[in-house]
């Protein structure tokens, strides 16, 4: 007689979720804010947009890891790549000015390890910490048969508020404004195909030494949060354009605030690169125009500002802790000329 089937005979376990949950919800209530009415648990979370605005507008935005996660899964190091999903998004809504509010998180996986799990959304707590939102829900997915057992994937989600009149979308910047840049803690989320590549050709280790650092520590550094500094400066001067250094590197980021009539031009020896970066072009032999397409190269964020306000605005982000730079100049852009681009 057949024996009879149960989605525990499916490998999907029920009571390591429930297990979970119950480890979630202290990591959750360190991200408390005054706007959550209903968080971790429930079918549905609920949030309460703060009070203050004339015209509040939400901005949302959604993004994963990529690839970063197989560094993960190959070192068995869980417990900074939450932070990486956090930056990832709500550093695309801080570029529009946004305050995030709220945090959600997708995990998938053949099968649930709740200590695995549990590492990744203390990740996502401590990420949420630094940019002043909540984590207020989520989903946890076992699909056996669609993930390789030990691995997983996540994706990411904020929503923030601005108000409508103090949105910034590039519209106001000139030939003549000046291009700022935040530094980045390492290649962030960005180019991980590419770095797993050159690790595998070049016959390196993540264990070994690079500058007293070991490399796969180098390369697993969590994702910069920009979102507290950015808001702090935001409220003591006007901020033309800003823009998240992420997939497309410099060259490919900086246009998407611009207006078309203009161009930035960047100065490559106005910033310090970290040691990272450098060791990526040589052991992949990668050419300087693909580094910058590719990878941030020490610049996480990007800030717009006049140039009459630029060195007020780089000894703000100084002082709220930031390294700061002026790496460029926005001049008028020929018809046949790209939106950035790096001299």
């Amino acid at each position: 007689m057949t024996k009879p089937l149960t989605y525990a005979a499916a490998g999907v376990s029920i009571d390591a979720g429930d297990e979970l949950v119950e480890r979630i919800k202290p990591l959750a209530a360190r991200t408390r804010t005054p706007g959550v009415l209903a968080g971790i648990g429930g079918f549905g979370a609920v949030f309460q947009v703060p009070a203050g605005y004339r015209e509040p507008v939400l901005v949302s935005g959604t993004d994963g890891v990529g690839t970063k996660l197989k560094l993960a899964f190959a070192l068995n190091r869980h417990h900074t790549i939450g932070q990486d999903l956090v930056a990832m998004s709500v550093n695309d809504i801080l570029v529009q000015g946004a305050t995030p509010l709220f945090f959600l998180d997708y995990y998938a996986c053949s099968k649930l390890d709740v200590d695995v799990a549990e590492q990744v959304v203390a990740g996502i707590a401590r990420g949420c910490e630094i940019a002043g939102c909540a984590l207020i829900g989520g989903e946890t997915a076992e699909m056996p048969g669609m993930y390789e057992v030990g691995e997983y994937d996540l994706a990411g989600f904020a929503v923030g508020v601005a108000e409508k009149s103090e949105l910034i979308d590039g519209s106001s910047i000139v030939a003549g404004d000046v291009v700022l840049g935040l530094a980045s803690s390492g290649p962030h989320s960005n180019g991980y195909s590419l770095i797993r590549r050159i690790v595998d050709v070049s016959g390196a280790h993540y264990t070994d030494d690079l500058e007293g650092r070991a490399l796969g520590d180098w390369l697993l550094e969590p994702t910069r949060i920009y979102c507290q500094p950015v808001l702090k400066v935001m409220q003591q001067m006007r901020i033309k354009g800003m823009a998240h250094i992420t997939g497309g590197g410099l060259v490919e980021n900086v246009p998407r605030v611009l207006p078309d009539s203009v161009q930035a031009v960047l100065r490559r020896e106005s910033w310090p690169k970290p040691p990272v970066f450098d060791w990526l072009q040589r052991h992949g032999n990668v050419q300087d125009s693909e580094m910058h397409r590719v990878f941030n190269c020490g610049i996480g964020y990007v800030v717009v500002v006049g140039a009459d306000q630029s060195t007020q605005a780089t000894e703000a982000f100084r002082a709220q802790g930031e390294a700061c730079w002026r790496i460029g100049m926005i001049r008028n852009r020929g018809d046949d000329e790209a939106g950035c681009v790096v001299i």
